[in-house]
C-alpha cells in the first residue's frame, strides 16, 4: 500500500485543521442563507416590486464576475487565512449594520441594495483564497473525501438555512440577521485560529498576463481544461431547476408545498450522496465515474422531463443532485490536484467565473427554451444535450475518460507550462 493508499484510509478528524475549516465553511453557509431570505422578503415587502428583487440578484452576480480575476491573483499573492478573514468579516460587518438599519427603520431599497453589493465583493475576493485553501489542510489521498465533507456542510445550510431564516423572520428581518451575523462571527473565529502555513510567495503585478495566467494554465492542461468545460455545459444544459414552478403547477398539479418538495429534492440527494462520499473513497477509474454521473444527471433530467407524477418528479430530482455531488466532487478533486498550490487560486477564479455564469446562463437557457417549445421539450432538450455533451467530451479528452485514479502524471509538460509536478510531493 503507497502513501496516497495509506492517507485515503485516514480519518478526516485526525485533522484539526481541516475540522475548523469545515465548521467555518458551513457556519458561514448558513450565515448566508439565512441572510439571502431575510433580504428577498424584507426587499420586496418595502417595495412590492419584481424589478428589486431582480437587482439583489444583479447586486449578487456583477461581483462574482468582475471581481474575479483580481480575487485570484490576491488569493495566490498574499496570506490566503488573511483574505478569508477580511472578506468575512466584512459580510459580519454588514450583516451587523443591516440588524440596525431594519431596527431603526431606517432601511431602503438603497441601502439594502447598497449593503447587499458590499456582502457580494467581500464573498467574490474571500472565495478564491478559501477554496485553494484545503488541499493544503489534507493529504492528496483524502482530498476527494474532504470535498465530499464540505460540501455535506454547504448542502445541509442550503436545506436548513432558508427554513430557519423563514421561521425566524416572523420575529423580524433584524433577528435573522442577527443570527446570520452571529454565524460569519463563529466562523471568523473558527478561521482566524486555523493553522495554514505556506510559504511568501514572489510579487508578481496585477497586469493582464498575470491575472489571466489562470486561463493559459487551463487552456493548456487538457485534463483541467476538460473537466472545466464539462461542468460549464453539463450546468448550462441542465437548469431544469429553473423551470419548477411551471412543473409544479401545470404538469403535477400540486401547490406551494409541492413546490417546495421539489426545490429541496435536489439538495436531500445531494446531501446523502455526500454523506457516503466523505466515507468511502473513490480510488479506480475517477473519469469513468465522472462522465458516468454527469450522464445520469441528463438522464435524471430527462426522467424528471417526462414525469407526471410527484412522487416519480422527487425521486429523479434526487438521483440529479446525487449524480450532481458525484460529479462535482471527482470534478473539483482533480482541478485543485491538478494545479499546482502557486496557480490555484486564479484557477478556482476562473472555474468560479465559469460557474456563475453557466448557472444564470443555464436558467436563461431554459427559461427561452420553454417560453418557445414548452417546459417538457425545455428539460428534455436539456437532458438530451447533456448526454451529447458527455459523449463529446469522452471523444475529445481520451486522457481524462481513462484516468484511473487522483495522481497525475508526473513531469507533464504541455504547450511551454514549465510546472513540473507530482501529486505524492506537493506540500
Amino acid at each position: 500500500m503507497d502513501s496516497m493508499e495509506q492517507a485515503a484510509d485516514e480519518s478526516l478528524l485526525k485533522h484539526r485543521a481541516f475540522v475548523a475549516f469545515w465548521l467555518a465553511r458551513t457556519c458561514s453557509s448558513f450565515g448566508f442563507q439565512m441572510f439571502s431570505v431575510a433580504i428577498s422578503w424584507q426587499i420586496y415587502a418595502l417595495t412590492n416590486s419584481a424589478m428589486a428583487l431582480g437587482i439583489i440578484g444583479l447586486m449578487q452576480f456583477l461581483p462574482s464576475v468582475l471581481l474575479a480575476l483580481p480575487a485570484g491573483h490576491l488569493a495566490d499573492q498574499l496570506d490566503r487565512r488573511r483574505i478569508v478573514l477580511l472578506g468575512q468579516l466584512i459580510e459580519c460587518a454588514a450583516l451587523v449594520a443591516l440588524l440596525f438599519l431594519t431596527l431603526f427603520n431606517w432601511a431602503g431599497k438603497i441601502e439594502i441594495w447598497g449593503l447587499v453589493f458590499l456582502i457580494s465583493v467581500a464573498k467574490a475576493l474571500e472565495w478564491p483564497a478559501i477554496t485553494s485553501m484545503l488541499p493544503s489542510l489534507v493529504p492528496p489521498g483524502i482530498l476527494a473525501r474532504a470535498m465530499a465533507s464540505t460540501s455535506v456542510g454547504s448542502q445541509a445550510a442550503v436545506i436548513v438555512g432558508p427554513t430557519l431564516g423563514g421561521l425566524l423572520y416572523v420575529a423580524g428581518p433584524d433577528v435573522v440577521y442577527g443570527v446570520s451575523a452571529a454565524f460569519y462571527l463563529l466562523s471568523l473565529l473558527l478561521v482566524a485560529r486555523l493553522r495554514y502555513e505556506r510559504p511568501p510567495q514572489p510579487r508578481l503585478p496585477m497586469n493582464l498576463p498575470n491575472l489571466f495566467a489562470g486561463v493559459r494554465f487551463i487552456r493548456d492542461r487538457k485534463d483541467v481544461l476538460g473537466v472545466i468545460s464539462l461542468d460549464l455545459f453539463a450546468v448550462l444544459l441542465g437548469g431544469a431547476t429553473a423551470l419548477l414552478p411551471i412543473f409544479a403547477q401545470d404538469i403535477l398539479h400540486t401547490g406551494p408545498w409541492g413546490l417546495g418538495l421539489l426545490r429541496g429534492a435536489p439538495s436531500v440527494g445531494a446531501l446523502l450522496v455526500g454523506l457516503w462520499l466523505s466515507r468511502n473513497k473513490l480510488e479506480k477509474h475517477v473519469g469513468m465515474i465522472m462522465f458516468g454521473s454527469v450522464a445520469g444527471f441528463g438522464i435524471a433530467t430527462l426522467v424528471f422531463a417526462l414525469s407526471t407524477q410527484l412522487w416519480l418528479s422527487l425521486l429523479a430530482l434526487a438521483a440529479l443532485g446525487g449524480f450532481d455531488m458525484v460529479s462535482m466532487v471527482i470534478r473539483g478533486a482533480l482541478v485543485q490536484l491538478d494545479t499546482p498550490d502557486d496557480m490555484r487560486g486564479r484557477v478556482n477564479a476562473v472555474n468560479a467565473i465559469f460557474i456563475n455564469t453557466s448557472n444564470q446562463l443555464g436558467e436563461f437557457e431554459s427559461g427561452m427554451l420553454a417560453a418557445w417549445f414548452g417546459a417538457v421539450p425545455a428539460a428534455a432538450i436539456g437532458g438530451i444535450g447533456t448526454l451529447v455533451v458527455v459523449g463529446v467530451w469522452m471523444a475529445l479528452f481520451p486522457h481524462l475518460r481513462k484516468r484511473q485514479n487522483w495522481k497525475m502524471i508526473p513531469n507533464m509538460k504541455r504547450r511551454g507550462i514549465k510546472h513540473e509536478f507530482s501529486l505524492l510531493s506537493w506540500h
